[in-house]
């Protein structure tokens, strides 16, 4: 029984940040501190979403909301997770980027409420992922709030908050779920409109440092 729910839930966290392939792009270490373009092209437009299927003898629903920047890396990917069946178990689990300081974990906020602190569960080379036991109390508070933020430490100590609305939270939640093609057609779509973007070569633009810029009014 252990080994089939330890099974469940590695199937769960792949589902969490992978829904539309995001590990899969180039990630820098500027992902640290990326800032999410709200309303960029070629994001995914499904905002909370839900998706179900079948593993072993347990049914595993995702609600999920993914926040990228413009280039396709990520900044924070949230899944309430739901395993029945066999297995019954249900986590909130929230990746962030890699390079975070593990003990302060991930703290949640939902609107001016108390923060609650996530431990991390795992760090891979591109993503961290914290999690904590999903109650009916939280799932009440999500669909009441406005707004939930997530704040995570990196490396440099500096704290990065992320704001997610939670404006279509309660839809998706007690909502079906989308079909696997809708989501496989919208990753295609948002996988290709980034990969467009990362292929099209950087403007140049003319900087100056303080001295260049002395030098060159003392020459007029």
């Amino acid at each position: 029984m252990t080994l089939k729910a330890t099974k469940v839930l590695r199937t769960a966290m792949s589902a969490l940040a992978l829904s539309f392939g995001a590990s899969a792009l180039p990630v820098t270490s500027f992902a640290q501190d990326a800032a999410p373009q709200q309303g960029a092209p070629g994001a995914p437009p499904l905002g909370w979403f839900k998706t179900c299927t079948k593993q072993d003898d347990s049914d595993l629903c995702v609600v999920q909301n993914v926040t990228l920047a413009q280039n396709g890396q990520l900044i924070t990917a949230v899944g309430l997770i739901t395993v029945e069946g066999k297995v019954n178990r249900k986590i909130l689990q929230v990746s962030v980027p890699t390079a975070r300081l593990v003990p302060p974990g991930v703290i949640m906020q939902i609107d001016n409420g108390k923060g609650q602190k996530l431990d991390y569960a795992v760090c891979l080379p591109d993503k961290c992922t914290a999690e904590v036991p999903l109650t009916d109390p939280m799932i009440a508070a999500l669909k009441k709030g406005t707004d939930v933020i997530f704040t995570s430490i990196n490396f440099r100590r500096a704290p990065n908050p992320i704001k997610i609305s939670l404006n279509g939270f309660t839809g998706a939640f007690d909502g079906p779920a989308i079909s696997q093609s809708q989501l496989a057609e919208s990753s295609v779509r948002w996988k290709k409109a980034c990969r467009r973007r990362l292929k099209k070569p950087a403007r140049s633009s003319k900087t100056h440092s303080p001295l260049q810029s002395r030098a060159s009014k003392s020459q007029r």
